[in-house]
């Protein structure tokens, strides 16, 4: 049997992280210093400040990632969410990003924000599905940003717990 299993990052992950997020990056956009940045210090720039990275594991192998960046002691940003081009359409997104919901919660979130684009269409069904709604976006915070959406950590829960029903029916 085909089994997700989302764990916490380490060190050894840090080329996963890299890799599955330059994949869709360069895919869409150009590699923006920020994201080199944070590829290729993910510790530094997500962790250390009170943050968080969750790697999802298919069969054992890293399959995807998502990072939760601090904004404020409330506000965490769902950040750098990739699957590897070889382990899509398998309910890895899903499942991370319903784990990032438990993490957020965990490091005292109240709400999650994320950055996107249009371009970036399945992406963005997937978080409307998720239950995020868009709200306008700031121009400042990535130059490719041109959809900002926002989740309540609650409902964010919410939609977890009724993910994992589902699931256990299955």
């Amino acid at each position: 049997m085909n089994e997700i299993v989302i764990v916490d990052y380490n060190a050894e992950h840090q080329p996963y992280f890299e890799k599955f997020n330059r994949q869709w990056i360069e895919e869409l956009f150009v590699m923006e210093p920020v994201d080199e940045w944070v590829l290729t210090n993910p510790e530094k720039s997500i962790i250390e400040p009170g943050g968080a990275i969750l790697m999802a594991l298919y069969n054992g192998e890293p399959a995807g990632t998502v990072g939760l960046r601090k904004f404020d002691d409330e506000t965490f940003e769902f950040t750098k969410m990739a699957v590897d081009e070889h382990f899509r359409r398998k309910g890895i997104a899903e499942a991370i990003s319903y784990a990032s919901f438990r993490k957020a919660k965990e490091l005292g979130a109240t709400r999650v924000v994320l950055y996107s684009n249009t371009l970036n269409a399945g992406a963005i069904k997937l978080y409307e599905k998720l239950g995020f709604r868009h709200v306008p976006v700031e121009n400042d915070v990535y130059v490719r940003a041109n959809v900002k959406m926002v989740i309540n950590i609650d409902s964010a829960i919410s939609k977890a717990e009724r993910y994992d029903r589902e699931m256990q029916t299955n």
